[in-house]
């Protein structure tokens, strides 16, 4: 058996399988031949099948010792060899089928997976090109020496550290940090190898070989990080500690007494520890079996175990408690533009690139229904963008030079830009800017309720580590109320808090990216996201979530504690059970066979209560019936829809900031028909239809009466809008005495509909599948 190496070959790699046939068969066997009264075979196959017991049983102890421990397993063989030695063979085929079925039960718990690191070493380049006075040549990666010149073309990965000389470098450097956005490297500027170029070809001067790079580090890290966790330490062993002794001294005591060995073995029999041999098992592999209905794969026994004693939990950002994919968070347009042509306009044009920021543009104009024009004429700069001709205009999408003066509207986005840590693509017509699309990574909307189900669940610490700046990071960590934040941080920064963390409480690291494997690796439990995360991040997990969403890690913590609890239970209430029998049996009250079968009727009542595990936890998210279910589908795609809504009202407040004219009143007509047409019927329908749907699986009508108020307090801001409406309209246009109180019902609104999408994306959404 792998998991105990001095003595893998005593009956094979895997012996549970065949002990477990061989003694159900030797007491059947048995039990057939005392029946036709044949005494004498039935003692020799219970003997044969407590002798194949005894053979491994044996070499789990002396792996145990090699460990510096001493096993329950101990128990068994004691109670094994007693009943060859007494004569009671019959109680020694039953404890081997017990000790057979438990180590089975325990095998089937920890599944074992390697963690290799193939994944991390198939993603390093193995050649290079070199360009040299005789042109650009191919070279084992090995071979590059710094100071070489090399050139890394579209699409490749940077195959060692060096600087970037000529042309700059867009770069995806999402594998060494996480960060799904690209970055540009400027002439002079080092790049880190295991870097994705993202644009067109560019030189590299190397400044280090492959082996002293970083990518080569992440992988060094990663496996060092994973031989040092300690292992894992069976429920069952932790337990034998004190059971083992007592056992001992009691059977010890009865032979001393009374000078019979048979009282001693009965002791031993008796105290046979199969409520630990498979109480703890069955539990176990009850919790990995309700994980795996949840869309979460436990590796092993010890992991579920260990998860259910986390107090410490770390997450990364990017593709965890972010979606991971950019979005389009807002479009603003230029004065005198519409922000739904701006996005048209620079869709239409994108439709034709194969950027990741173009993919995302292209799809939000799609799901606001935007009707996109054929463009001609395109053509794109890698890094730069993609231009070409748009119903007669030039229109281009991308990276922006405009340099020294610049519109107070760009600068405002330019502004937003360097707070929210988003991207932008600055959109321009016949030569002028017109508009721009912001892009982001926003918050997962499950993200906050799983982290209030794993505090409930007994997480005490939760902190964010992000090699992502720290502005955005803070921001956050404190819609989410974590306890602490730690940006800027690569592999090995990630590594080292850890390992710091480990020293202080047992440690949960939540991570997708190939830049979080030596994290993973080096945690008490690493949680991979595998629906979307890397193949390396999934092998140095011990628990991979397979559907592509958070909450299911609140599911498994919890699952995990009740499982480890209940574990806990059967355990104990087995043994004290079993201290029962054993004071009874030294009396000399309870002879071996029947100690054995009462020791069996123990172990039924054991292993009931430890099937309990399978049952969900009654703190598991509510589940919605399938009618309800559609309902909260069709209105959350209907957000995505009233995105140009909330874009429309912020504009119109932009508006009033330069006086009370036309655009000014034109912009807040725009955002009061978009309101009417569009939000409010949204709002009442999800009042009249969505929440009375939802309410009986969340306690009651009780749960949506907040919502509801928000509900009012739109419909009033509305209406007040409409009131300045009618004002202007009857005297001729906005006067100045309107503009504080109307701009501040916009701003007032707008922000009201972001913090009331975000609670219902949250809250009620995130239920659905």
């Amino acid at each position: 058996m792998n998991r105990f190496s001095p003595f893998p070959r005593l009956i094979g790699a895997r012996p549970e399988p065949v002990l477990l046939l061989l003694t159900a068969s030797a007491l059947v066997a048995g039990g057939v031949a005392w029946l036709g009264h044949d005494q004498g075979t039935a003692d020799l196959l219970w003997a044969l099948g407590t002798v194949a017991a005894i053979v491994p049983a044996v070499g789990w102890v002396l792996a145990a010792l090699h460990r510096g421990h001493a096993g329950v397993d101990l128990i068994a063989v004691l109670a094994l060899g007693g009943t060859l030695t007494v004569g009671e063979y019959l109680a020694g085929a039953l404890i081997a089928l017990m000790l057979a079925t438990g180590r089975t039960l325990e095998a089937a718990a920890r599944r074992r997976a390697t963690r290799d690191l193939r994944a991390l070493s198939e993603h390093a380049p193995s050649s290079a090109r070199r360009r040299t006075a005789d042109g650009v040549s191919g070279i084992p990666v090995g071979e590059v020496a710094p100071g070489d010149l090399l050139v890394v073309g579209p699409g490749e990965v940077v195959p060692v550290d060096g600087r970037v000389e000529g042309t700059a470098a867009d770069l995806d450097e999402s594998v060494l940090t996480g960060e799904s956005l690209q970055v540009r490297r400027t002439a002079g500027e080092g790049v880190r190898s295991g870097a994705v170029n993202a644009g067109a070809a560019f030189a590299l001067r190397a400044t280090a070989s492959a082996r002293d790079s970083a990518y080569a580090g992440i992988v060094r890290l990663a496996r060092d990080a994973g031989a040092e966790r300690a292992p894992v330490v069976r429920l069952a062993d932790r337990f034998a500690a004190w059971f083992l002794p007592l056992t001992l001294v009691v059977a010890g005591l009865a032979w001393l007494l009374s000078g019979s060995a048979v009282r001693a073995v009965a002791v031993l029999v008796v105290a046979t520890p199969c409520p630990l041999l498979l109480a703890a098992p069955v539990a176990v592999v009850s919790g990995i079996s309700r994980a795996s209905r949840r869309g979460v794969v436990v590796r092993d026994g010890g992991a579920l175990e260990n998860l259910g004693r986390a107090r410490t939990l770390l997450l990364d950002k990017t593709g965890t408690l972010t979606g991971g994919r950019p979005r389009v968070l807002d479009v603003v347009a230029a004065p005198g533009r519409r922000s739904a042509e701006v996005l048209r306009l620079a869709a239409s044009v994108d439709q034709y690139s194969p950027h990741v920021l173009a993919g995302t543009i292209v799809a939000a104009a799609r799901e606001r229904g935007l009707a996109l024009s054929v463009p001609s004429g395109v053509t794109e700069e890698p890094g730069r963008g993609a231009a070409g001709v748009v119903d007669g205009r030039a229109v281009s999408v991308g990276r922006s030079d405009a340099s020294g003066d610049r519109p107070g509207w760009a600068r405002t986005v330019d502004n937003r830009v360097l707070l929210d840590g988003a991207a932008v693509a600055w959109l321009t017509v016949d030569g002028r800017p017109e508009g721009a699309v912001v892009l982001g990574d926003p918050l997962r909307p499950d993200a906050p309720r799983t982290l209030r189900r794993l505090r409930e669940a007994g997480i005490e610490r939760l902190t964010m580590l992000t090699g992502d700046r720290a502005e955005p990071a803070r921001e956050v960590g404190t819609v989410l109320g974590l306890d602490d934040v730690r940006a800027g941080l690569d592999p090995a920064g990630k590594v080292a808090v850890v390992r710091a963390e480990r020293e202080r409480a047992v440690t949960v690291m939540v991570g997708d990216g190939v830049n979080d494997a030596p994290a993973l690796a080096a945690a008490d439990i690493g949680v991979a996201l595998g629906a979307r995360g890397s193949t390396a991040s999934s092998q140095a997990a011990d628990v991979v979530l397979t559907t592509d969403r958070l909450d299911r890690l609140a599911d498994a913590v919890l699952i995990a504690v009740r499982a480890r609890r209940i574990a806990v239970q059967s355990a104990l209430g087995g043994m004290l059970m079993s201290l029962a029998a054993m004071a009874v049996a030294a009396a000399g009250l309870l002879p071996p066979a029947p100690g054995a079968l009462l020791q069996e009727a123990i172990d039924v009542a054991v292993i009931l209560n430890a099937l309990r595990a399978l049952r969900l936890p009654s703190a598991a998210r509510p589940v919605l019936p399938p009618d309800a279910e559609t309902l909260v589908h069709r209105f959350a795609s209907e957000h995505d829809d009233l995105q140009n809504v909330l874009a429309a009202v912020r504009a119109a407040a932009d508006a009033l900031s330069d006086g009370p004219g036309p655009r000014a009143l034109a912009a807040v007509e725009e955002a009061y028909r978009l309101l009417s047409e569009r939000l409010l019927p949204h709002e009442h329908a999800e009042e009249h239809q969505l929440y009375p749907a939802i309410a009986p699986s969340l306690g009651g009508p009780e749960a949506t009466a907040t919502m509801s108020r928000v509900h009012t307090e739109i419909d009033r801001l509305t209406q007040r809008i409409a009131a300045h409406l009618r004002l202007a309209h009857a005297e001729g246009g906005l006067s100045a005495g309107q503009l504080d109180d109307l701009r501040a019902c916009l701003y007032g609104l707008h922000s009201v509909l972001r913090l009331h999408f975000a609670q219902e994306e949250e809250n009620y959404f995130s239920l659905a599948e």
